[in-house]
């Protein structure tokens, strides 16, 4: 290990010291009601698109980078347990696909694909109790969210905020697993943050089917990061603030205070998002907004004459395609989820993102009718609100409107535990009562502190395993862990 101190000014080394401080501090009741919640929306992420033939693809690519067996299961992976490293980048990747994986306002991206993922991957090879692994997941939030606030808006119009502030998340999630100490996972965070990376030039050259392989790598370099700095090597110390770090480099303007101020806050966990439509999290204002006038009025796609939707210009930096023309891009165009939306009565199903209709000549008529109007008022008001308004013109020549600039799931409009349940079986039709059980279960019982030195590993089953898996035998959570 390099031996030159780090030096305690840098915000990064504050940061590192609260990550400490919080690990040290008793899991709150409200902590563990919300990290069940995060553990079940990842799981519903991963369980509905485990079958995808994109989830296939990312589970022969991490076999083909990463080969190897090991102590880690794989969403819909039926052969023998994989190794850390291919098992977080495999389920990071297939976890994103529905894009229904959490979200943040401010920070802009997906921390929990980020920060659950690594930290289950390494549950069963470090011998993780329930205990070590919600450390290490707030940690990975904690990270993840604050670097990604203070990037803020401009990097997160040309940069995924999930793939760069997220890689440094990661690490932060795997270096506490893996029981890295503090000036190891400082180290860890500095080699992360060289790693981080993922442009949104991908949505302008429509490849948005290798979108999932942003957090994939995230979860890869951040593990990467945590093994690179408990086998000795230095990372960068300022790798945020520094001269050539992170907010320079990768167009920062967010306030830079997130990085090491108000320390005293709940963790950040608390601030995040679970998301209540299959699209992309930019057009969720105007989906709540379509859905109450559906509900309102009693109208459907024929009674609409005109539409227009007024929403804030960084949602159409993201998702503004004009019409899908492939099934990947239909979480991303405005037009065609609310034309579903008013056609099927205020539903739009994973089945609707999954298989879309794109030729359907009534959505497409709907669509024409409808006009996007970037709304520079509405932006000023960005990444903290996200309002959006939608006025539609009936054919019997009323006009109804609705606004909105919060969404449902949001820490202001938060789920019940009930309403997660439902909201993973309507996410994942295939899964069975059994199935949804065990997982509410395993989930669940993170809030209770009398589990907390319970081994964490999940059993095969939790990630869809159809037939029994081999699996090395389990550490005893009381010996010192065992990373490989």
């Amino acid at each position: 290990m390099n031996s030159t101190p780090i030096s305690t000014a840098l915000p990064e080394a504050t940061l590192v010291a609260h990550l400490f401080h919080q690990a040290a501090q008793p899991l709150t009741a409200a902590t563990r009601a919300r990290l069940a919640q995060a553990l079940l929306d990842w799981f519903t992420a991963g369980w509905s698109a485990q079958d995808m033939p994109a989830a296939a693809v990312l589970r022969e690519l991490g076999q083909a980078l990463m080969p190897g067996a090991g102590e880690a299961a794989v969403f819909g992976g039926n052969a023998a347990r994989t190794t850390p490293l291919a098992a977080g980048f495999v389920n990071a990747g297939i976890a994103h696909l529905r894009e229904i994986d959490d979200a943040h306002r401010a920070a802009m991206l997906h921390p929990g694909v980020v920060a659950i993922t690594p930290v289950l991957a390494l549950a069963s090879a470090c011998g993780l109790t329930r205990e070590g692994a919600a450390r290490a997941i707030v940690a990975g939030y904690e990270v993840a969210l604050r670097l990604g606030e203070a990037l803020g808006a401009r990097h997160a119009g040309l940069f995924h905020a999930t793939a760069t502030a997220g890689a440094v998340g990661a690490a932060a999630a795997a270096g506490m697993a893996m029981g890295l100490d503090a000036p190891r996972l400082h180290h860890a965070l500095g080699i992360a943050a060289t790693q981080a990376a993922g442009l949104w030039q991908l949505v302008d050259d429509d490849a948005h089917e290798s979108k999932s392989l942003h957090p994939a790598f995230a979860v890869r370099n951040g593990m990467t990061a945590a093994f690179a700095a408990r086998a000795g090597m230095p990372g960068a110390r300022a790798f945020f603030t520094g001269r050539r770090g992170l907010y320079a480099a990768l167009a920062g303007d967010g306030p830079l205070a997130a990085v090491d101020g108000a320390l005293e806050a709940p963790e950040r966990l608390h601030t995040t998002t679970i998301k209540a439509w299959p699209a992309c999290a930019m057009l969720f204002t105007p989906l709540d907004a379509t859905r109450a006038l559906i509900e309102e009025h009693r109208i459907g796609a024929a009674d609409v004459e005109a539409m227009e939707i007024e929403i804030f210009p960084h949602a159409l930096k993201i998702a503004g395609v004009q019409w899908p023309a492939k099934p990947a891009e239909a979480s991303f165009c405005l037009r065609y989820v609310l034309a579903v939306l008013l056609e099927k009565g205020g539903v739009l199903g994973i089945a609707d993102t999954d298989a879309p209709d794109l030729g359907s000549p009534s959505l497409r008529a709907l669509a024409a009718r409808m006009r996007v109007a970037p709304n520079e008022a509405f932006q000023q008001a960005f990444p903290q609100r996200r309002p959006s308004r939608v006025t539609i013109r009936l054919r019997d020549g009323r006009q109804i409107s609705a606004y909105r600039d919060l969404r449902r799931g949001d820490p202001e409009d938060p789920y019940t535990w009930q309403g997660l349940q439902q909201r993973m079986r309507a996410f994942v039709p295939a899964m069975d009562d059994a199935q949804a059980a065990a997982l509410a279960t395993w989930c669940e019982g993170f809030t209770d502190a009398a589990q907390d030195a319970l081994p964490c590993a999940p059993a095969d089953a939790l990630f869809g395993a159809s037939r029994p898996t081999s699996r090395s035998p389990h550490r005893s959570p009381q010996r010192p862990p065992a990373c490989p």
